[in-house]
């Protein structure tokens, strides 16, 4: 029988993809195993990342814009890159990309304020019919037939077609040509009506100017702020149309950034359109050979319908999904190739944290990081806020009430004779003495990690094996001393080449509510490994006031202090322990040792239940090990597992195995027998294999030997 607990399932089904990393600007933290995310599309292989397009999706509030224009900020700024975004949603008339473009030495241009002229010679001509077919597919879909696209171009050679209202003026009274005149004017007036909305109806003064005021092409963003527009008025698609034209064939041509972005805000409205959907599918198509990525942000993918609009969503290759309903998760999950754990975790997703899918594999939680000004800059919620901030305001009567009991408070210890206490050293707000060290408990860590890089695996692992076990022994098992040193396991074996290793601990330490990459935060600091192994600051010396005592504020205090009293700790600890050892009947209920059985490396555990009624015996074999066959055997129990050929686009999971056997009482041992095939083994054939007795005192004993197997402590989380 082959069993994967639940537990390890949850943890073990997106390790592959966690383990990826990609090249970047900073994005925010995986929710998987908690180290950083990074990606910059553009900076990722061809062959992991085919297309640079991305989509984003979830509903009010998921922090889907926030993290659109976090994205973009950090792309202007690390990368010196280019953006173009159309804005059509925000709060007081105003755009919500406003303010970000303006930090960014960009500009924001209001619909309404620009006219252009489709018509104009700045163009080329073949963009001139392109746009207006845009224009007249926006307000009036029918209209473009054979005959009509003919009258159009025949019109646009008219010498009066150089604005809109003399191509209208040429459609509805043309001259001869290949046809008739008359035959000319029937098939020109349903575009001809088209196009009267832009000339005489509400749509006038968008495009019947004369000139053609183009946007600069030159600015680090470009912000299209259609916000005051209804969002049903034909006007939105007709603007994108035109907006589109000017960018693949102005905007692409003359801007020298080595990548652009084209965002679209609330894209259900553009892609739903005929006007402007097939210019974004043919955008999509060749934004790879123009250096362009679209970034696509919306609600569902049930505002598109069942169309071709949705197909577009299929030719983004990164994805990001906030929270949804089930019902649109489970139809994102399938448009998206997205695996059955995601889909589940989609209506549960705070603000801030998505689902992202990169390239084909790669699947993973992220929880977008912003910094205090980009918060500022990305926020949409400033009326919710200012409500909830209203609500928050004290009640002058309660007030003046606690003012009040206050002063009675006061005339109570001047009635009595005394003075008022003096505020302490907390209530002043003294700072330390100085900026305290981040090694403020001990160096082993970095020793750990140093060993690693110099190639020293062994060293490495057996110091944080040691640092490890001290402070289990000191602060306890759950404790953040304890934690951190998974931490620093997983960058030992990511150093010594175990990344499937590296992002299990990785996994553990961040369900445990744990930061994974501490060190490195601290490393960022300002203080270098170096620093870190030299001499401790010495301590400060206190100040003696007249009276002859020393003055010494109750916030201040130095390290060297701290790290004896921490000495002294496990010292106690130590002692402690060593008692409890001598007692037989250290009831722990856990055991786990690693063995190493045909030059793999396996870790086995053994969980006592707490009714003592049966023990929980496990395996687990990393895919680094390349293990070709595991199996376990307890009395009549009964795991085993062979690997398979891998099929295309599969990926190699760890295997674990598991049994569990009936026990008298708590206090019994257990015997577990571990067959495995390294590298070399051929099937139909024995496997070399030991027995361990665990027993529930946390040891483990080698039968064949005798002798007692180191326990691993990170196991028993």
């Amino acid at each position: 029988m082959i069993r994967l607990p639940s537990s390890h399932a949850a943890i073990t089904a997106p390790l592959v993809a966690s383990s990826t990393r990609f090249p970047g600007i900073p994005v925010g933290k995986s929710l998987l195993d908690g180290r950083s995310f990074h990606l910059s599309p553009v900076l990722t292989e061809a062959s992991v990342l085919p297309s640079t397009n991305s989509l984003a999706l979830g509903g009010l509030g998921s922090g889907k814009s926030t993290t659109g224009k976090v994205r973009i900020r950090r792309e202007i700024l690390h990368h010196d890159h280019q953006a173009v975004v159309i804005d059509s949603f925000g709060e007081d008339s105003t755009g919500e990309w406003g303010a970000l473009t303006h930090s960014l030495g960009g500009q924001v241009i209001e619909a309404g304020s620009f006219t252009l002229n489709p018509c104009s010679s700045l163009l080329p001509p073949e963009v001139r019919e392109q746009l207006i077919r845009s224009l007249i597919a926006a307000v009036e879909p029918g209209a473009l037939t054979y005959q009509s696209t003919h009258a159009l171009q025949h019109a646009l050679n008219h010498p009066k077609a150089t604005n809109l209202n003399g191509l209208v003026d040429a459609l509805v009274r043309p001259e001869d040509g290949r046809w008739p005149a008359a035959k000319l004017a029937e098939w020109g007036e349903g575009v001809a009506i088209g196009l009267s909305r832009y000339t005489e109806g509400s749509l006038r003064g968008l495009f019947d100017g004369q000139d053609a005021t183009l946007p600069p092409t030159d600015l680090p963003i470009l912000t299209f702020d259609f916000s005051r527009l209804d969002r049903n008025s034909p006007a939105i698609p007709s603007l994108m149309a035109a907006v589109s034209c000017w960018a693949e064939h102005v905007w692409l041509r003359q801007s020298t950034a080595i990548h652009r972005h084209l965002v679209l805000e609330e894209a259900w409205q553009i892609l739903l359109s005929p006007a402007t959907s097939e210019l974004i599918q043919r955008l999509l198509k060749n934004s790879r050979k123009a250096g362009l990525s679209l970034d696509v942000l919306m609600h569902t993918l049930s505002d598109l319908g069942d169309g071709k609009a949705r197909d577009l969503a299929r030719l983004c290759e990164v994805a990001h999904v906030g929270r949804l309903n089930p019902e649109e998760a489970a139809i994102v999950g399938a448009v998206l190739g997205l695996p059955a754990w995601a889909i589940k975790e989609i209506p549960n997703l705070d603000p801030g944290q998505a689902v992202w899918k990169v390239g084909p594999h790669y699947v993973d939680i992220i929880e977008t990081v912003r910094s205090e000004e980009e918060a500022r800059l990305t926020d949409t919620s400033s009326r919710r806020r200012q409500a909830q901030e209203a609500l928050a305001v004290p009640d002058p009567t309660l007030v003046k009430e606690a003012e009040e009991e206050e002063e009675e408070a006061d005339g109570d210890y001047e009635d009595q004779g005394q003075s008022l206490p003096e505020p302490t050293a907390i209530e002043q707000g003294d700072a330390w003495d100085w900026e305290m060290p981040p090694n403020v408990i001990d160096t082993r860590h970095y020793d750990a990690i140093e060993a690693a890089r110099q190639g020293r695996c062994n060293e490495a692992a057996d110091l944080a094996a040691l640092g490890e076990r001290q402070d289990i022994t000191a602060h306890g098992i759950m404790s953040d001393q304890a934690v951190s040193w998974l931490s620093t396991r997983a960058t030992v074996a990511e150093l010594c080449g175990s990344p499937a290793t590296a992002t299990q601990l990785r996994t553990t330490v961040s369900r445990m509510g744990k930061d994974v990459e501490w060190w490195t935060d601290t490393l960022a600091a300002g203080m270098s490994p170096e620093e870190q192994d030299g001499p401790p600051p010495a301590a400060p010396t206190a100040a003696a006031d007249p009276g002859g005592r020393q003055s010494v504020p109750l916030k201040r205090r130095t390290w060297p202090y701290a790290a004896a009293v921490a000495a002294l700790t496990i010292a106690i600890a130590a002692v402690w322990q060593n008692a409890a050892d001598d007692k037989q009947a250290a009831y722990k209920g856990v055991s786990a040792t690693e063995l190493n059985i045909d030059g793999v490396k396996t870790s086995t555990f053994a969980d006592w239940s707490k009714d003592g009624q049966s023990v929980i015996l496990s395996v687990s074999v990393d895919t680094d090990e390349k293990a070709k066959m595991v199996r376990i055997d307890s009395g009549n129990q009964t795991a085993h597992e062979e690997a398979q050929p891998l099929k295309e686009g599969q990926f190699a999971m760890p295997i674990e195995l598991e049994v569990k056997v009936p026990v008298k009482d708590r206090y019994q041992a257990v015997q577990l027998s571990v067959m495995v095939g390294g590298s070399a083994w051929k099937p139909n054939t024995r496997a070399p294999h030991r027995t361990i007795e665990f027993r529930p005192d946390e040891t483990a004993i080698d039968t064949e030997t005798g002798k007692t197997l180191k326990q691993w402590h990170s196991r028993l989380f």
